[in-house]
């Protein structure tokens, strides 16, 4: 085996044992709290951001259902008084 390759493998297995305590600190547990109660801040502002985007789209879609029954409603009678007049003018050529 090669003492190169010998050095990286002590040096790797010193640099994690370093990170280990250094993660595993007071100040760091202290960061990862912090940093945990932002995450927690945001996913309830995401939360409330998407309640209410779904209250909106729910109103809008009442609202669409809404104008395209008046539409239809219009349609409707259009169409009924185009046959009163169809029916009017074949009365008065018989």
């Amino acid at each position: 085996m090669n003492w190169f390759n010998c050095r990286l493998v002590t040096y790797g297995f010193l640099l994690g044992t370093a990170g280990v305590k250094l993660l595993s600190g007071r100040c760091a547990k202290k960061v990862y709290t912090h940093v945990t109660a932002a995450a927690l801040r945001c996913y309830d502002d995401a939360a409330e951001a998407y309640e209410t985007l779904k209250e909106n789209c729910g109103d809008i879609l009442e609202d669409a259902k809404e104008i395209n029954h008046e539409i239809s409603a219009e349609k409707e009678a259009e169409m009924i008084e185009d046959a009163k007049a169809v029916l009017a003018s074949a009365e008065e050529k018989a």
